[in-house]
């Protein structure tokens, strides 16, 4: 029987048409051998492959027989999905992983945290192939791998089967979609790098706007006196400064006082995201009181202590930060747990790299002097990155290998590259009569199927995934 492409129309189709009715089949499997909609931990993905008859196999050793497939639409290009879908792939663990949207179909394996393309076909030609594809995922094929593991280890084990309102274990998938833990420890997280224009903004709004869309509670704070970050979340609406709403009420004064001013009385709902995300505004004149505060030692410690206070009310704060060395830089290190820095990769970045290692070490100083434990340095995340296909096979991989080699950082796995969507997602407006107003939208507002997108969504799997979630 071959398969036409056309057969499929939406993604719904291609899951039942394409996967469930003809690959699966195809490769041996039965209705019993598979779940679909399966969840595990913020993921979610379409088909989990587990052949029926391995229930006496270890889980640790039968996951070697699982494979996830994930389904697209038609018209979507695979590439935009492709980040998202390696993190996956990283995440899960399973060795195997098969991405299709009926047109094309790819096959991917996992062996010590590396990804591989192992083949890749037309849909409409995957029949000619069938031989490969049983070689490698066919049921007869992941049996027999996972019988003589387990049998080479000695150690057949009952293990529990898996039904559609069931976990294996504890730790292991489950087939209803359950929210994110609230009880999580809130994180805070600052976003840092003494050199500007490396996409520090960019980072910060739309890998919240990721992680929020995953049901994540976030709190955004804009330390950068060019509130780059506040126009970014929409809460700069006004076209002249006699209608600035933001001068009473924004960072500077939660700093200024440790009585007055809780985060609850100045952090404001955001419009560039439709999911839950919070944010503390900066102002212009964050750089005339920096002057009056730079003596004043408790102004490093207060916003640290007044986000104590929310601690239970959000999952992630984000701070955007100044590029420089200055007090408002320090606040922001001082008050994080965590550190992303971003980095076009480029030389004049590469060599500011060394201040910023020299400013955390300074400042861990000053937070074991407070009784604070010394950030952590998460990783330099490539961003702003060139599209050039050239620059990326020759000389992107050369400057991320000099991120760990020369300056011993740790390095995101992530590339986040310059982008036309996220420039017009940061410029929309609106009309209100014959005002144009500022109406800024995160990514996944603007073109949630765009490349850019997929890239922090993976961006944002992986910052758990180093977080430990």
């Amino acid at each position: 029987m071959k398969f036409l492409p056309r057969w499929c129309r939406n993604e719904k189709e291609v899951e039942s048409k394409f996967i469930a009715q003809f690959l699966l089949p195809m490769l041996g499997y039965s209705y019993q051998d598979w779940y679909q909609e399966v969840r595990y931990k913020n993921i979610r993905f379409d088909f989990l492959l587990i052949p029926m008859g391995l229930n006496k196999i270890p889980f640790k050793i039968k996951r070697n027989a699982y494979v996830i497939i994930e389904a697209k639409h038609p018209k979507e290009k695979l590439d935009v999905h492709i980040p998202k879908f390696r993190r996956y792939l990283k995440t899960l663990k399973v060795r195997y992983g098969v991405i299709t949207n009926a047109q094309e179909i790819r096959l991917y394996k996992c062996q010590k945290n590396h990804i591989y393309l192992l083949l890749q076909c037309e849909g409409k030609n995957i029949y000619q192939y069938v031989v490969k594809w049983n070689n490698i995922i066919g049921k007869e094929t992941l049996m027999n791998q996972v019988k003589m593991i387990a049998k080479s280890k000695g150690s057949i084990v009952k293990d529990d089967k898996l039904s559609n309102k069931y976990t294996i274990n504890q730790s292991s998938f489950q087939t209803s979609i359950q929210p994110l833990n609230k009880q999580q420890q809130m994180k805070v997280i600052a976003v840092y790098h003494n050199k500007g224009g490396v996409g520090k903004t960019t980072t910060v709004v739309n890998l919240a706007a990721a992680l929020a869309h995953q049901g994540a509670r976030i709190l955004i704070i804009d330390l950068d006196s060019q509130a780059n970050t506040t126009f970014a979340v929409g809460l700069a609406k006004f076209t002249d400064e006699i209608d600035d709403d933001l001068k009473d009420s924004n960072v500077i004064h939660l700093i200024k006082s440790s009585k007055k001013y809780s985060i609850k009385e100045v952090a404001r709902k955001t419009s560039y995201s439709k999911d839950n995300i919070d944010a503390i505004p900066a102002h212009i004149n964050l750089m005339n009181e920096e002057r009056t505060l730079v003596d004043v030692a408790a102004s490093r410690t207060r916003l640290k202590y007044k986000l104590a206070e929310v601690k239970d009310d959000y999952d992630y704060v984000f701070i955007d930060t100044p590029p420089s060395l200055n007090l408002y830089a320090k606040i922001a290190i001082i008050t994080a747990d965590y550190l992303v820095i971003p980095s076009d990769l480029k030389p004049f970045a590469n060599e500011g790299l060394k201040n910023v290692k020299s400013f955390i070490e300074e400042i861990n100083d000053d937070k074991e002097a407070f009784g604070f434990k010394p950030i952590n340095v998460l990783g330099v995340l490539p961003s702003k990155i060139s599209g050039n296909a050239k620059f990326n096979q020759y000389t992107l991989p050369k400057r991320r290998d000099s991120i760990i080699d020369r300056y011993n950082l740790p390095l995101f796995e992530t590339n986040i590259y310059e982008r036309d969507d996220l420039a017009k997602a940061f410029d929309k407006t609106i009309f209100v009569g014959d005002l144009e107003i500022p109406d800024p939208k995160s990514i996944f507002e603007f073109k949630a199927d765009s490349m850019a997108a997929a890239e922090f969504e993976a961006l944002a799997l992986e910052l758990k995934e180093k977080l430990g979630e």
